[in-house]
């Protein structure tokens, strides 16, 4: 029962945590301003492609498109189609 409780809460929390990141850009995650841990929200990208995203952005500038992140290493068709309804380019 402990353990039920726990999950519960643990649940709870990382959703609560979470949900200004998503719904401050009607769910969607602005990948001009997201942090590491935000990236990783998306399906498919793990923290080292998400420190390569935020690497890529201090070094390029804010993305114009979506599209644009298959510029990154490690993003590819595949993770922008996963991904492409859940990504955001508005400015910072």
């Amino acid at each position: 029962m402990k353990k039920l409780l726990v999950v519960m809460f643990l649940f709870c929390f990382v959703t609560m945590m979470t949900a200004p990141v998503l719904a401050a850009d009607g769910g969607k995650v602005n990948i001009n301003t997201a942090s590491v841990e935000e990236l990783t929200q998306l399906q498919k990208v793990g923290p080292k492609t998400a420190e390569r995203i935020v690497a890529y952005r201090n070094d390029n500038g804010p993305f114009k498109t979506v599209d644009d992140l298959k510029n990154v290493k490690g993003v590819g068709d595949k993770i922008l189609e996963l991904n492409k309804g859940r990504i955001s380019v508005a400015k910072k």
